[in-house]
């Protein structure tokens, strides 16, 4: 974050959400308010970023929206499909070279 003023009132609000004396969503909405009218905020390529990950981090699961929540799972859904890719082709790449070896041995 290049946002000094964000910085220190998040780091406010953070206080208040850890006491239970504001809603974690609220701090993500004063966040978002925030950055809305700031321009070094709006100047901030990595704004966005920053917001998701302390959001993940103050909000329990079931208050993340669902289109963040569905975006997440179809994300990890993917990266556990890449991976079972990668070991069945590494596996398949593994038998073919104990055939040519069994077929090199016989002939």
């Amino acid at each position: 974050m290049q946002c000094e003023r964000l910085i220190e009132l998040a780091k406010t609000w953070y206080l208040h959400v850890r006491d239970e004396t504001m809603a974690p969503a609220r701090m993500v909405s004063f966040i978002n308010d925030h950055v809305a009218q700031c321009d070094i905020c709006q100047a901030d390529p990595d704004i966005g970023d920053e917001i998701s990950k302390i959001t993940e981090i103050i909000l329990p699961k079931s208050k993340i929206p669902k289109a963040v929540r569905l975006k997440q799972e179809q994300e990890a859904e993917e990266a556990i499909r890449q991976s079972a890719l990668r070991e069945a082709i590494d596996d398949n790449n593994g038998d073919e070279d104990n055939n040519l070896s069994t077929t090199d041995s016989k002939g």
